[in-house]
């Protein structure tokens, strides 16, 4: 089968379509033939090896796993002898390590039946940002109905599904994002979109109960400042690019400062599970939550899709489809 594989850490220019075995099939697990996969920042520092963090289990000095990407959608091809819950031929979504070939296998819990109202593009978009969106918002900022949450960082992958997650979930949103974004947001359910090139959100005078902090472009004092008093900031992912350790351990430190004085500042990885596929399985079938996707490449363009993710303008999702 064709997979995108790398053999070596560094920019898009490692990354080759090569001829590999295809996934053999465990007792527990799932091999799903993919129509469409999702880039995440998370692949680009796998790509990258950067920060050297995000090394470790990965091989210090090249990858022990030549495999790229995570999420995915498709049709199931085989199962194992324990599973039940799923049947070749049914389309899913979900989690599978390299996501980026022809065929991918993962656990059977790593899977669930995919929307009749979605495409497969739209599908591979969720896992990820999705599951981010979804227990950032609910399990670490444990977000009220009527609360007010300011979205740093809207109009990306992870910045779309909390809009419309958020809205779902009752809360007066308030989203950061860039010009090119402001309508879209708007359209996402956002009551007041703020374009960083013309306003900074710290000094807007308003409070918010919520913050759930995408970008990391601002210093965390100067997000206490719109901060309401017992509110909570959720910071996901690192600052910048997070290409270097340094600046994510310096955020990390001033979060723990932070908390220490009186202010509820955390930093989040989300997980993917089952449980939580299935809840966004079903506000997508509702229609309250569409996977919004910016471009789509062809499997043999990866490269090419690293290229635009790493400019950081998406909006939404970039998408390869297989």
């Amino acid at each position: 089968m064709n997979a995108i594989v790398r053999h070596a850490y560094g920019g898009p220019d490692v990354l080759r379509l090569e001829d590999v075995e295809k996934p053999v099939v465990h007792d527990d697990s799932v091999l799903v033939r993919v129509r469409a996969a999702s880039i995440n920042a998370l692949d680009w520092h796998m790509m990258r090896g950067a920060p050297l963090l995000a090394r470790m289990g990965q091989g210090l000095r090249t990858p022990k796993a030549a495999g790229l990407g995570v999420d995915v959608a498709g049709e199931v091809e085989a199962v194992g002898t324990d599973v039940t819950e799923l049947r070749p031929g049914d389309a899913v979504f979900g989690r599978a390590a390299g996501a980026l070939a022809e065929y991918a296998r993962g656990g059977v819990r790593s899977f669930v039946p995919k929307p009749a109202n979605i495409s497969f593009e739209q599908a591979a978009a969720v896992a990820v940002a999705g599951c981010t969106a979804l227990q950032g918002l609910r399990d670490k900022g444990q977000l009220r109905p009527g609360q007010r949450v300011l979205i740093n960082g809207g109009g990306g992958g992870v910045g779309t599904f909390t809009v419309q997650i958020a809205k779902a979930l009752g809360a007066e949103i308030t989203a950061v994002c860039g010009t090119h974004n402001v309508e879209l947001i708007h359209s996402l359910g956002a009551d007041r979109v703020i374009d960083y090139t013309r306003e900074d959100f710290t000094r807007s005078g308003q409070q918010f109960e919520l913050i759930l902090d995408i970008a990391a472009n601002r210093s965390l004092a100067a997000c206490r400042r719109v901060l309401a008093p017992g509110g909570t900031l959720v910071i996901v992912g690192a600052a910048g690019n997070g290409r270097r350790l340094a600046p994510i351990a310096a955020r990390m430190l001033a979060a723990a400062a932070w908390s220490r004085a009186g202010y509820r500042m955390l930093f989040f990885l989300a997980k993917i599970t089952r449980d939580d596929l299935i809840v966004l399985k079903g506000l997508i079938e509702a229609g309250t939550v569409t996977p919004v996707v910016d471009r789509t490449y062809p499997l043999s363009e990866t490269a090419a899709a690293i290229r635009y993710l790493e400019q950081g303008h998406a909006q939404g999702k970039v998408v390869i489809t297989v």
